[in-house]
C-alpha cells in the first residue's frame, strides 16, 4: 500500500459499510409467503408470482407456504415442476430476463434442483455470486464498468469480475469461469489468489424478486502489465484506481451495492493488516 496517498480510515469504512449492510438486509415484499423445496423451507414467492403458478402440478398453497414438490401422478420430477413453475413465471411476466442457465436449487443447506436462472428471484430462492478484487502490485483496483445492456445495475462500477455459481459448479470454479469470460485472465494468472470468504447473504427487494444472496469474494495481486480485456461482451471498460479516486467513486455511489460491499471488505482488510494500520 502506498501511504503518501491517504484517502480514508478504518472508521470511514465500518461507518460506510454499516449504512450498505441495512441496504443489503430488507424482508420480503409485502405478500410475500415462505416457499419450500421437497419440504425445505427454501425461498419467498410474491403475490403475482403465488397466482402464475397456482395451478400446476406439484404446486400446493396453503396460507401459511407455497409449497414445490415433485408430481408422480404427472410423472413431473421435482426439475420438471421446477421448468414448469419457471414457464408459468415468465408467461405472467414475471421473469425479466430469461437466460437459459440453470441454478442449483438450495434448502436448509442441501441442493435439491435447479431451475432457469431468471426464476430465482421472483421464488427468493438462495443463490451464490463469486467476486473478484484484482489488485496490482503497486496497491491499485481494478474494476469493471458494467455493460449498458445489462438487465440490472447497467453503467454501474463493479469489481473485475463476479457472477453467479452455475448448476453444479463450485464456487472456486465459477470464479475462475467469471474471470477469464469477464477479464479475460486465465486460471495461471490467479494462481495466487486468496480463499473466497463470505462478505454477507443479501436480502433485498427488487423489482424482479427477492435477491436472497450469498456475496462469496478473493482477492489477487495481479502481476505488474497485466491489463483485463473482456471476453463476453458484459464489460464496457475497466480501470485501475488509485486510492484517492476509488474511495471518491464509493463516495459518489459509482458501485453496484455488492461491488461496494465487497471492495470495502477487501480495504478492511488490508488497511488491518497495514504496518501499525495506517491509512492508505
Amino acid at each position: 500500500m502506498d501511504s503518501s496517498s491517504v484517502a480514508f480510515a478504518l472508521d470511514d469504512l465500518q461507518t460506510r459499510n454499516a449504512r450498505l449492510v441495512r441496504r443489503a438486509q430488507q424482508l420480503p415484499p409485502a405478500g410475500a409467503r415462505p416457499v419450500t423445496i421437497a419440504g425445505r423451507v427454501g425461498g419467498w414467492i410474491g403475490p403475482i408470482a403465488q397466482t402464475a403458478v397456482a395451478d400446476l402440478p406439484g404446486v400446493h398453497i396453503e396460507p401459511e407456504a407455497v409449497h414445490f414438490t415433485a408430481a408422480p401422478t404427472a410423472r413431473l420430477s421435482l426439475d420438471a415442476v421446477l421448468r414448469e413453475v419457471a414457464l408459468a413465471l415468465r408467461d405472467a411476466g414475471c421473469i425479466r430476463a430469461w437466460r437459459d442457465e440453470l441454478l442449483d436449487v438450495m434448502a436448509e443447506g442441501q441442493t435439491l434442483a435447479r431451475i432457469e436462472r431468471g426464476a430465482v428471484r421472483p421464488l427468493g430462492l438462495l443463490t451464490q455470486a463469486v467476486h473478484l478484487n484484482g489488485w496490482s502490485p503497486d496497491g491499485r483496483l481494478w474494476v469493471a464498468r458494467r455493460a449498458l445492456n445489462k438487465s440490472t445495475d447497467p453503467g454501474l462500477w463493479d469489481t473485475l469480475s463476479g457472477g453467479l455459481v452455475a448448476a453444479g459448479e463450485d464456487p472456486e470454479s465459477a470464479l475462475l469461469r467469471e474471470t477469464f469470460e469477464e477479464a479475460g485472465l486465465p486460471a495461471v494468472a490467479l494462481a495466487a489468489h486468496g480463499p473466497l470468504r463470505t462478505v454477507l447473504r443479501m436480502h433485498r427487494r427488487l423489482g424482479d424478486g427477492y435477491q436472497v444472496e450469498n456475496v462469496l469474494l478473493s482477492d489477487c495481486v495481479l502481476d505488474a502489465g497485466v491489463a483485463p480485456r473482456n471476453l463476453d461482451g458484459e464489460v464496457l471498460e475497466f480501470r485501475c484506481l488509485a486510492m484517492p479516486e476509488l474511495w471518491d467513486m464509493i463516495v459518489r455511489g459509482a458501485f453496484t451495492l455488492e461491488a461496494e460491499l465487497a471492495i470495502l471488505d477487501s480495504l478492511r482488510h488490508r488497511l488491518k493488516a497495514a504496518p501499525g494500520g495506517v491509512a492508505f
